[in-house]
């Protein structure tokens, strides 16, 4: 007997070929069941314009020290402006932001066009009536199959106590209490 992996030694490339027995829709599916909140990750570039997406891949890391993670798909249009920004922002959208999660989610010239937003910490975008926010500086980035795992040092944070937004099976709901 051996203690030996059963798996590839280099989970990339493990991840990246055709001969997995996972049908990428059928685990997109299962992973939908899993209900998120739905979240805005905003940053500036360094020419200063602002950039955000729409981010459901959010989660808290660590409480001390505070840290937090999300991840981008490498082929991203926005991978160049989060690589190279000092911050970003985690902006928890409420439950009747929907159309602004859709907004956000959306490949478009510029998704800031009427939204009310302010600077934050590295010039981060915090967006107006979010639920909460997470200024935060990126501590590391690590590669994990087809996305980058962008690791958050929280340097400020606010939140309110309004309704969360939610998504899973690919829709937008809200939390009922039982």
């Amino acid at each position: 007997m051996t203690d030996a992996p059963k798996h590839a030694i280099d989970p990339a490339a493990e991840l990246a070929s055709d001969s997995s027995p996972i049908d990428p829709r059928d685990f997109r599916n299962a992973l939908g069941t899993y209900a998120t909140g739905v979240t805005v990750i905003t940053a500036a570039g360094t020419d200063g314009k602002p950039t955000g997406l729409t981010c459901n891949s959010f989660t808290s890391v660590s409480l001390n020290p505070p840290l937090v993670l999300w991840s981008l798909v490498i082929f991203s249009q926005s991978m160049s402006v989060f690589q190279n920004a000092s911050h970003f922002a985690v902006n928890v959208l409420g439950a009747s932001q929907q159309a602004l999660a859709t907004k956000f989610a959306i490949s478009s010239a510029d998704k800031f066009a009427g939204v009310e937003w302010t600077a934050g910490l590295g010039n981060a975008p915090i967006l107006t009536n979010s639920v909460a926010n997470f200024q935060c500086r990126t501590a590391d980035r690590y590669y994990g199959g087809d996305h980058v795992i962008f690791l958050g040092a929280v340097e400020a944070y606010a939140y309110t106590r309004q309704e969360p937004l939610l998504f899973a099976r690919g829709g937008y709901g809200r939390f009922i209490e039982a």
